[in-house]
């Protein structure tokens, strides 16, 4: 696993972020050391995933990276599914085909070119049991988002779940300062420093745009899906299960 350096240079920083090439080469290490209990959320994804496949349907991981979510579902779950990634960046795809041709599950998994930023209409989710979203829906703008939900929930079988892992705003500014204060400790920890951590806020700070829970759950929640429960909280890192029921 390349280890990730890429805001250690003096050019990073200085534009958006980017899922480039620079970065799906060192993604998977970037996700450990920036995602609190990644190891944990990943293995409750695959445990809740095979609680609610159903023989027959589809599996899917929107915004796929470099597809562990989508490897550690087709390991977990050992009923007949489909199981399909789509991600809009082709670094990522390109790092996830070989990620699962060396776990030998690429008869099991088709992987997509797909911009949930753009049209709905040009994608497909077929009879899908299971959908995943890790840390992909605060890249969605803001206006997109009721709508990629509800095409999520309409591409559902009954009984389904949306499992969505998420980085969450505060309360109010006081208490948003102090949980941020709290991950930076944390990247700290994992050996990024200051000047690391500084520079990507800046480049994420027009691309990544958070939701408070609350208003998470009511989107879910207007947008079809009946049941919508917190599986998981850390300080501003958050997992949703959304259940979609029978009318």
């Amino acid at each position: 696993m390349a280890r990730d350096q890429i805001f250690l240079r003096e050019t990073s920083g200085s534009g958006d972020f980017e899922f480039n090439a620079q970065v799906a080469e060192v993604f998977d290490d970037m996700l450990v050391r920036s995602v609190p209990f990644y190891v944990e959320q990943q293995r409750m994804i695959a445990e809740i995933g095979k609680k609610f496949v159903i023989e027959g349907t589809g599996v899917y991981d929107l915004g796929c990276s470099t597809a562990t979510t989508l490897i550690n579902l087709s390991r977990e779950i050992d009923k007949p599914a489909h199981f399909v990634g789509y991600d809009n960046s082709i670094p990522m795809l390109e790092r996830a085909r070989c990620n699962i041709k060396e776990h030998r599950c690429d008869q099991q998994v088709e992987l997509r070119f797909g911009d949930l930023n753009g049209p709905l209409s040009s994608l497909c989710i077929d009879r899908a049991s299971v959908v995943a979203m890790c840390w992909t829906l605060q890249f969605i703008r803001p206006p997109q988002r009721d709508g990629l939900i509800r095409w999520i929930h309409d591409g559902m079988v009954d009984n389904g779940a949306l499992i969505v892992t998420e980085k969450v705003l505060a309360n109010n500014a006081h208490m948003n300062e102090l949980l941020v204060d709290c991950y930076y400790a944390l990247k700290k920890r994992n050996d990024y420093s200051e000047t690391e951590i500084a520079r990507k806020r800046e480049a994420l700070e027009n691309v990544l745009i958070p939701y408070r829970i609350d208003e998470n759950i009511e989107m879910f929640r207007r947008n079809g899906f009946a049941e919508v429960e917190t599986v998981f909280q850390w300080y501003n890192f958050a997992a949703f299960l959304c259940v979609k029921r029978p009318h």
